[in-house]
């Protein structure tokens, strides 16, 4: 459903009668286009550790207008701050207060992104300080910044350093438009494996792909952004959908598979038809869900057991046959949707709430026992989407959700895609075991 209020807010004289009167202002935001540049305007590299210097040659190699000064007012598409050598707090007060003496010169959409460490076992008790404080001032800073512009951050583990592959492909992906609803958000990167960004529009060139609940919404935007990236798809869907899921799987060359993810065969029949049409499965995307919305006090056991069935149960017992299969490739990725009512609640959905809880859950646990392996398995978490879902909702109560991010505004399904695609890329293998939310940063949740 269109954000009609985004509309009128961005038409003149509207605009004026908007900030006049304290209205909420959000504005279209900065989203992939093939063929822009990944950065609207110079990127300004700040830091004092030699990864600064890294991070610089990184930068100019994918053609970016590079700075370590800016001129007086002149416009700042980025600014990447380097902070992965942080031993106290008394050394963040200089460099963040240089980034704030330039944020008002940030170009609509653009984008801070900080590389630091997380605090680990054994750190020292200032060095932690220090790290952690990165961690409040980026999340804080994402809810000051307007006009589309997003702040987000990279956590390097033990061991990983700046111009690690996959540090590179997250830095890419939190610059472009890809990330357009990735707001107040770490990608923790655990090694240094992977591939580095590249100059091809395909990075999933040569995958095979399988979509559940591919058949409507945001599934099928996932179809796309998958195909777009190069991948070939395997559509899933149950029967009733079959019509919708044709469509899908034809729009995109590619084929459709009937499936009920509760059914004991789900997994041998999704593996079977990847080997028998593409010679093995490459990306698993848990995208099937169902929401049966009660009051805890008035949940009946059909609702509760449904919904678990299908958003947690069914991604376990497919994910068990999956990695025990010699038709997913050794250095296979799963995706798995949760749900940002799975980390903050919502009121009547306790039963979804936990099943994607679950999920976060399953995550962790299977990216523990994937470690080494080249395999990945990651989360990502929606917030409010504008889907066929959310258009149902009262006027008044949508109106709020849509307002309730640093954003300003409901996602799209493809904000979701553009996240999943980059988890499923050869880039994010070094990423592992993650709960990526894509909620513009809504006030709820942590």
């Amino acid at each position: 459903m269109a954000d009609t209020y985004l509309k009128f807010v961005n038409a003149q004289p509207f605009t004026r009668v908007a900030k006049a009167a304290g209205l909420p202002r959000p504005v279209p935001l900065r989203r992939y286009m093939q063929g822009e540049p990944i950065v609207p305007g110079p990127v300004l590299v700040l830091g004092r550790s030699s990864g600064t210097q890294a991070v610089s040659s990184t930068l100019l190699q994918w053609d970016l207008d590079v700075r370590r000064h800016m001129r007086p007012k002149e416009k700042l598409g980025a600014a990447v701050v380097i902070l992965d050598d942080l031993t106290h707090p008394a050394q963040l007060s200089d460099i963040f207060l240089e980034l704030g003496g330039l944020l008002r010169e940030l170009l609509p959409g653009g984008r801070v992104v900080t590389i630091s460490r997380p605090p680990a076992h054994g750190t020292p008790p200032e060095t932690a300080a220090a790290q952690r404080a990165v961690e409040g001032m980026l999340r804080s800073l994402a809810k000051e910044l307007r006009g589309g512009a997003t702040a987000n951050g990279i956590l390097l583990d033990a061991g990983v350093d700046v111009t690690g592959h996959s540090v590179s492909a997250a830095l890419e992906f939190l610059l472009s438009g890809k990330s357009a609803y990735v707001d107040g958000q770490f990608i923790t990167v655990g090694h240094s494996e992977g591939v580095g960004p590249t100059d091809s529009a395909t990075p999933l060139s040569g995958r095979t792909a399988v979509v559940t609940g591919a058949a409507r919404g945001i599934g099928a935007e996932i179809v796309q952004v998958l195909r777009r990236d190069g991948a070939q798809i395997i559509a899933v869907d149950v029967p009733a959908a079959g019509e919708h899921l044709a469509r899908v799987a034809n729009d995109v060359g590619g084929t459709a598979l009937q499936v009920d993810v509760t059914a004991p065969d789900a997994a041998e029949r999704i593996l079977h038809h990847a080997a028998t049409r593409y010679g093995g499965l490459d990306i698993m995307v848990h995208n099937a869900g169902i929401t049966r919305d009660r009051l805890l006090a008035n949940m009946d056991a059909a609702r509760w057991n449904s919904v678990m069935a299908v958003n947690l149960e069914s991604q376990l017992r497919i994910n068990v046959q999956l990695l025990g299969s010699p038709d997913f490739s050794a250095d296979g990725s799963i995706v798995c949707l949760a749900s940002t009512s799975g980390i903050a609640g919502n009121r009547g959905q306790t039963n979804y709430a936990a099943s994607k809880a679950g999920v976060i859950g399953m995550v962790r646990a299977t990216a523990e026992a994937l470690a080494g392996s080249g395999r990945t398995i990651n989360a990502v978490a929606p917030g409010f989407i504008e889907t066929d879902m959310t258009a149902k909702m009262p006027f008044a109560t949508r109106e709020v959700a849509r307002r309730l991010s640093s954003l300003q505004q409901g996602g799209l399904p493809l904000d979701v895609a553009e996240v999943v695609s980059f988890l499923a890329s050869p880039g994010a293998a070094g990423i592992s075991g993650q709960a990526l939310r894509v909620c513009g940063q809504n006030l709820v949740g942590a």
